[in-house]
């Protein structure tokens, strides 16, 4: 083949499969910028109708990979190849892979049954497999978490999917319960009365159910009294704060002592 004969194949090929080529390319890079479109609006009308945030941050990035898959595919049997064997390749190479990611897999397990289960939703302060933190973002293969010091956790999906989690802010309402100590010598009743007072004064206790006190235990150098009341769930850490501070000085204001730890020594002569 001359050199003449070379130029002319090349050209041939532009004017033919090279300009089919040019055309596949831009309506993929065309395609996929209407696919971000798509899936933005529908992820913003979705916020506005208050649809589930947890299931929005999982399925529209699903659904945009999906498209943009079907769309190479579609490309690539525009151009002739024969899709059936490029899906056998794919299925071939996924299971290869798949072989090698096990713990990939049950990560990707895990997150269909958190999404299906929802065990947990973005917002929540959840505990689980001794690590715990505030719920930013769910993945199909993590989860996300942000501690009350600003670290960021990154949960593998199986392990809330096949551990025990504690959720704290399932439920609308927490009790609080703390126990304070008071001394053997002083007023049982009296000092109730007063941790009823400064409850009853915290405006974010609630008052159903009603806030009580009890005797709860017969200590080895104190008598310790528990508080125990109702919050909603995010009132929970300031009310707790604020009646720590509020009864000590209570207590203070009104000469309740409370006992600490002493150590008597005597000395034989």
């Amino acid at each position: 083949m001359d050199f003449a004969q070379l130029l002319q194949n090349i050209g041939n090929w532009v004017t033919t499969e090279g300009l089919k080529l040019v055309v596949v390319l831009i309506a993929i890079f065309l395609a996929c910028k209407i696919i971000n479109l798509f899936t933005r609006t529908i992820d913003k009308r979705l916020e506005k109708k208050n649809f589930d945030e947890t299931l929005r941050h999982v399925l529209v990035p699903v659904v945009r990979r999906v498209l943009k898959v079907l769309v190479w595919v579609v490309a690539i049997g525009y151009l002739g190849f024969q899709t059936s064997a490029i899906s056998a390749a794919i299925l071939s190479i996924g299971t290869a892979i798949g072989l090698a990611l096990q713990g990939s897999l049950s990560n990707f397990a895990g997150g269909i049954i958190v999404v299906a289960l929802r065990p947990y939703k973005i917002g929540d302060y959840i505990a689980v497999d001794n690590v715990e933190g505030t719920v930013t973002e769910i993945t199909l293969f993590y989860t996300y978490l942000t501690t009350p010091d600003n670290k960021v956790i990154i949960l593998p999906n199986s392990k809330t999917s096949n551990n025990a989690i504690i959720n704290y802010s399932k439920n609308k309402t927490r009790r609080g319960d703390i126990e304070f100590s008071i001394s053997y010598s002083q007023d049982i009743d009296k000092a109730q009365e007063v941790i009823q007072q400064v409850m009853d004064k915290q405006d974010k206790i609630l008052q159903d159910p009603a806030p009580t006190t009890m005797v709860s235990k017969h200590a080895d150098s104190a008598i310790i009294i528990n508080a125990r009341y109702w919050t909603k769930t995010g009132d929970y850490w300031p009310t707790r704060f604020a009646m720590m501070e509020e009864v000590k000085k209570a207590f203070d204001k009104n000469g309740i002592e409370i006992p600490f730890n002493q150590l008597d020594v005597h000395l034989d002569k």
